[in-house]
């Protein structure tokens, strides 16, 4: 599978029910503008996920190959339990006095913040040091692709999903990521 492909999944599907895109959905619901919001994703993930990746290059220069294959299996094996616990937002009030871009930019990059998405990105980084520019393109698709269809219907309910079992097939996914990276790195 191309780092690409990966990067998007990864992202794509550790961001399913996570505290970020309940952000995105209290973003939509209090601002009402998609488009400020949905720039505001894409510019803080770009950020966020290219120090996220770069972080994780500069971890591998330390750890050999071989080390470096038992830390990002073990990594993707704790990222796969970690998606099993629901995240909440921590303050569910909104300003709207504020602009959107600017309101949304700085709650998103702070909510990824050590989130697992981003621990994800610096796994991707380190694993994937030299096609680092796909892994940032890929993780930042991968978190467009989770929080857009969110910012555009806004005003659905979160808890009609399944999200138990989007997250233990997430889980799985995760799990299966991990003894792909022992066994083909």
């Amino acid at each position: 599978m191309s780092v690409l492909a990966v990067s998007i999944s990864t992202v794509a599907l550790a961001e399913i029910g996570d505290k970020t895109q309940l952000l995105s959905l209290l973003l939509a619901s209090c601002y009402r503008k998609p488009v400020p919001i949905i720039a505001a994703i894409f510019f803080a993930t770009i950020l966020n996920h290219a120090l996220a990746a770069w972080l994780g290059v500069v971890v591998a220069d330390y750890i050999s190959p071989d080390i470096l294959k038992w830390v990002v299996a073990a990594s993707f094996l704790a990222v796969a339990a970690w998606v099993l616990v629901p995240d909440k937002l921590d303050d569910e009030s909104c300003s709207t006095g504020r602009s959107p871009f600017i309101a949304s930019f700085v709650a998103f990059f702070i909510a990824e913040i050590g989130d697992k998405t981003q621990i994800a990105t610096s796994i991707l980084g380190a694993r994937y040091a030299d096609a680092l520019m796909w892994v940032v393109v890929g993780t930042t698709i991968g978190m467009l692709l989770a929080n857009v269809p969110v910012v555009v219907i806004g005003k659905l309910s979160a808890d009609k999903l399944p999200l138990t079992w989007i997250r233990r097939i997430t889980s799985l996914l995760f799990v299966g990521l991990a003894i792909a990276s022992v066994m083909y790195a």
